[in-house]
């Protein structure tokens, strides 16, 4: 017979939490305390209540647990830029907001969560396993709003790989984390203003038919 004191206990019923969640938790958490240099394995293990040993179980080295922090974060941006691009809006609407929020959750995190942006920059620049595969997942959702643009009319791009390296190249100073970083202290409201012409000029190439 079950024991109905299981069920009346949610905290009893409850499933225990994963042990590679745990230690992405606790991750989060010194990474955001400590800054990437002082996280340490050891640390991360003695809290959770394992050996370091266990924890290259889950994770083979620190770099690859401070990738999973940043790539769980990485999900949730491209969660949200995926939004944008399955929206109904037009094509030529849509990549204007898909590149701002690109370009603003960046900056956001520079300010916000410095150590968290650090992990990504530091991953983007030495292209470790979980930049490139947001790189790649960045150019599906940009393909996807091309590919609609150039079904619906909007846009007249004639060569599509052209068209996708054009809107990277021409963005870069405003959704790479390391161009992001040179420009930290430039006013925000100039980086807006300056990445709203760089959009308008990519709305007028894809729609010019150039490419």
């Amino acid at each position: 017979m079950r024991d109905v004191g299981d069920t009346a206990n949610p905290q009893r019923a409850r499933a225990p939490v994963a042990a590679d969640v745990r230690l992405l938790g606790i991750a989060t958490e010194h990474l955001s305390r400590l800054g990437p240099k002082r996280v340490t394995v050891v640390a991360v293990a003695a809290e959770a209540g394992m050996t370091h040993a266990n924890v290259y179980r889950y994770f083979p080295s620190k770099d690859a647990l401070l990738d999973a922090v940043a790539g769980r974060w990485l999900r949730e941006v491209e969660a949200r830029l995926a939004g944008i691009a399955d929206a109904p809006d037009p094509a030529d609407d849509k990549i204007e907001r898909l590149l701002t929020a690109l370009a603003t959750v960046q900056r956001d995190a520079l300010v916000d969560e410095p150590n968290l942006f650090a992990v990504h920059l530091d991953a983007t620049v030495a292209a470790r396993p979980i930049a490139r595969r947001h790189r790649v997942r960045l150019r599906s959702l940009v393909e996807r709003v091309v590919e609609e643009g150039i079904t619906s009319g909007i846009f007249s791009a004639r060569d599509r790989e052209r068209a996708i390296a054009y809107i990277f190249d021409a963005s870069y100073r405003f959704t790479h984390p390391l161009a992001i970083q040179h420009d930290a202290e430039v006013p925000r409201d100039l980086i807006e203003a300056r990445f709203g012409a760089v959009i308008h000029a990519i709305q007028r190439v894809l729609r010019s038919g150039v490419l």
